[in-house]
């Protein structure tokens, strides 16, 4: 394998975590924004907000990898998605940035308005951020996005069938994760009517998933035709069908209440979909226009980046893994409650 094959091969990594932890992430906005105004919607959200606010901040930190990992081993690849696609990862980061401040700001709020106000925001940018960084991969995987300095059309290259079904796909897969962590947290914590309303989601969520996925692909023969040829074909069909069984048996896990197995699935058919992504479009980083080797930063470059990552990983990753550990395990959870919890009477 070369350092440029081992630095691609981690980006994905670091690509999947951040779907899987991130898009969970994310999914808990999309429930919190559909839950409605009943009491039971603020004990939804009471119990979003708890799962939450221990990994929040922790689950970007994948992002950011991914990003530095671009922009470093494979420069005219970043530089050419950045200044084609600027305007949905614009849109993402300010995303980013209001959800966060409205999550940290949502514990805070003491009237039902200032509430309201705060999750709107949150619920919104927990939406708009998948879909605009889903339809930014689906205009790289269907050719849009060609080599050099906004080399693409601003609009067209993410405002096209591809763009659009892979960000609608990218929010219902965070949606399809969150609750199946949330159905987990719920049932260990006792809440059993919140367990079974996650497990309904969870259920329906990835049924719909799984069929909106299977009539993408007729999208993707008539708009993309050589990333359709690649996950019909190859690596990228046995990826996609490995994911496919995984889904399935994930479902089944769901509907049998096996939450903690149920989450390792979740994210293996996640993780099967980006490798096969990745194997459809090989060798190509572009497609059509740029190839891995292309692509690639200097061997100095790429020596320093490996090592750079090796030293980091050393403390990075254990502290994440223990992180994430005594999160599934509910060693930090708080106490529930109701999001309305402590909200004050509007004066007369």
């Amino acid at each position: 394998m070369s350092l440029a094959e081992l630095c691609l091969l981690v980006t994905i990594v670091g690509l999947t975590a951040y779907a899987v932890f991130g898009g969970a992430d994310f999914g808990g906005g999309f429930w919190d924004l559909v839950a409605g105004g009943s009491r039971t919607a603020m004990e939804v959200r009471g119990l979003i907000l708890r799962s939450m606010t221990p990994v929040w901040e922790a689950n970007h930190v994948w992002l950011i990898f991914v990003l530095v990992m671009l922009w470093t081993a494979f420069p005219v690849f970043f530089g050419s998605v950045m200044s084609t696609l600027y305007v949905p990862l614009f849109l993402a980061t300010a995303g980013i940035i209001f959800r966060g401040t409205a999550f940290a700001m949502r514990g805070q709020a003491r009237t039902l308005a200032e509430g309201r106000a705060i999750g709107a925001a949150f619920a919104v940018s927990s939406v708009l951020v998948p879909f605009c960084l889903g339809a930014a991969l689906g205009g790289i995987g269907s050719g849009r996005v060609p080599v050099g300095n906004a080399a693409g059309h601003a609009f067209s290259s993410w405002l096209n069938p591809t763009s659009i079904l892979v960000g609608v796909l990218t929010v219902l897969t965070g949606a399809y994760v969150a609750a199946v962590f949330l159905a987990g947290d719920a049932a260990r914590s006792g809440l059993r009517e919140l367990e079974e309303s996650f497990r309904r989601r969870a259920l329906g969520a990835g049924a719909v998933t799984g069929l909106i996925a299977l009539g993408g692909l007729l999208v993707l023969r008539s708009d993309a035709r050589d990333l359709y040829d690649g996950l019909t074909s190859g690596t990228g069909l046995v990826l996609v069908l490995a994911s496919g069984a995984i889904g399935a048996a994930t479902l089944l896990l769901i509907a049998a209440r096996r939450y903690e197995v149920a989450r390792w699935s979740s994210a293996a058919a996640v993780a099967c979909i980006t490798f096969g992504w990745a194997a459809a479009q090989s060798p190509y980083l572009l497609p059509g226009e740029l190839t891995l080797d292309q692509a690639a930063a200097s061997h100095a470059t790429l020596v320093a980046l490996v090592v750079s990552l090796a030293a980091g990983a050393v403390l990075l990753v254990p502290s994440l893994v223990i992180l994430y550990r005594l999160v599934l395990r509910g060693r930090l959870e708080e106490q529930f409650e109701p999001i309305d919890h402590g909200y004050q009477e509007p004066a007369r």
